[in-house]
């Protein structure tokens, strides 16, 4: 029974996906965030996203709409090339355009015109740490210089990322233009990696087996780009996803079998934040596996220590107290961060609850880190699901966190069944490999 379940469950999903060839879920997902985003139009109160769910609400209304069409037409003419995947793709990549790449453009030509409540406070930071890493060699304000700050810039002062994040910050360094604005950088760095991955995990002779790993991939991006909460941290904040983009570019390495590739992506990742460090961890225990775990390290690994470097040579207190005494709770002001997961609720409102909620969260990784000891991952399936639950607990029992990270665990999730490898491109290999490779290995 045990064993069956999650078949079972698998089995709803392929089922729920795969009707009327994918449209329906596709229609689900654009009419529900349709409504999301209208609703965030009217009642949020953070103005960027208000701005993002008046023009969003419309693109995904467009979307639904062109989803019905293509339902009525499959019901006339179930063979007709614009009910197909390709079809899909087309509607997909437009609903990104209108939803998360036309906010953003909006918002950078507003605020160049002086409106200071058309971008959230990360793309403040990442600008300014951009202008420092270009002026000082380091993207970091030391301890004295951000209590030097009034009080309420002090938050701002801190650049709680890796030092690579600074390089989207670059072009508005250079030049005040609405199309400097970080975050037209962060969606062309999340398009690029996007197109790799998918480029990775297409096959080189499609044939008609292939569709169901193509449908997978689709439903994949989707997940990656015009979900809400995707597509309104692009158009508001936007740091996270060229950081999430790159982690699903290494999973697609490794579903190719290249290791090394795969560690320079998650490298790259972890060279912008820490979010990608435990992704890098699960796959160079993946690689271990397949006697390539230097090949992964060396990027994973080698590329954020390099980034590290430079601002540990300038100004090493400086580094500490942004990337570590910050967050971590110890500095001269405390992250905003404050969803209500169980982690927060915890730690806010039981004695000593801080200490209860690390506890849980320090019990999480140990329980994981036995899991990857004990049955260490053979797949890029089997990698992607642990990252993903593994970063979805650890989402819910920070005490302090952020709604909009699950966009890790979601994409991440919904990425797998992509990263199978099709029966007709599968190598030939030793006879452990060939055993890892398999689907129930997972």
């Amino acid at each position: 029974m045990i064993a069956e379940a999650p078949t079972a469950r698998h089995r709803r999903w392929r089922t729920l996906d795969n009707a009327a060839g994918g449209l329906a879920l596709d229609l689900g997902l654009y009419a529900a965030s349709a409504l999301f985003a209208a609703i965030t139009a009217v009642t949020s109160t953070l103005l960027p996203h208000r701005a993002w769910g008046a023009v969003a609400a419309v693109g995904y209304l467009v979307a639904a709409l062109a989803v019905v069409a293509q339902l009525l037409l499959r019901r006339r003419i179930p063979t007709s090339r614009l009910v197909g995947l390709p079809a899909r793709w087309a509607v997909t990549g437009l609903t990104w355009a209108s939803t998360a790449l036309l906010p953003v453009i909006w918002q950078s030509f507003e605020r160049a015109t002086g409106r200071t409540d058309r971008a959230q406070e990360e793309v403040l930071v990442v600008e300014q740490a951009g202008i420092r890493l270009l002026d000082h060699g380091t993207p970091y304000l030391g301890r004295d210089a951000i209590a030097a700050l009034p009080p309420g810039e002090q938050l701002l002062g801190y650049t709680p990322y890796q030092p690579g994040m600074a390089i989207f910050g670059l072009p508005r360094a250079l030049l005040d233009s609405p199309w400097t604005d970080s975050r037209v950088w962060f969606a062309v760095g999340t398009a690029l990696a996007l197109a790799l991955a998918v480029n990775a995990l297409r096959t080189p002779t499609p044939t008609a087996g292939d569709h169901p790993r193509g449908a997978a991939l689709l439903r994949g991006v989707q997940a990656a780009t015009v979900l809400p909460i995707c597509a309104l941290t692009l158009a508001t904040g936007g740091d996270d996803l060229p950081v999430l983009a790159l982690c699903l570019l290494a999973l697609a390495f490794a579903a190719a079998d290249r290791p090394g590739r795969a560690g320079i992506a998650v490298g790259l990742a972890g060279a912008l934040k820490l979010f990608a460090w435990p992704i890098a961890l699960v796959l160079i225990i993946w690689g271990l596996t397949r006697r390539a775990g230097g090949r992964v390290a060396a990027g994973a690994v080698g590329l954020p220590v390099a980034a590290l470097l430079p601002a540990l040579l300038v100004d090493r207190d400086a580094l500490i107290e942004n990337v570590l005494r910050f967050p971590l709770g110890h500095g001269l002001v405390t992250s905003p961060a404050q969803s209500p997961f169980p982690g927060y609720l915890i730690a806010s409102a039981l004695p000593a609850g801080r200490f209860v909620a690390s506890a849980l969260l320090v019990a999480a990784g140990v329980a994981i880190a036995v899991r990857l000891v004990r049955r260490p991952p053979r797949t890029a399936v089997a990698t992607a699901l642990i990252c993903g639950y593994g970063l979805l607990a650890a989402i819910v029992l920070m005490p302090s966190t952020r709604f909009g990270y699950l966009l890790y665990p979601l994409a991440l999730l919904t990425w797998a069944p992509a990263l199978h490898r099709p029966a007709t491109t599968e190598p030939t290999a030793p006879a452990p490999e060939r055993v890892s490779g398999r689907a129930t290995s997972v």
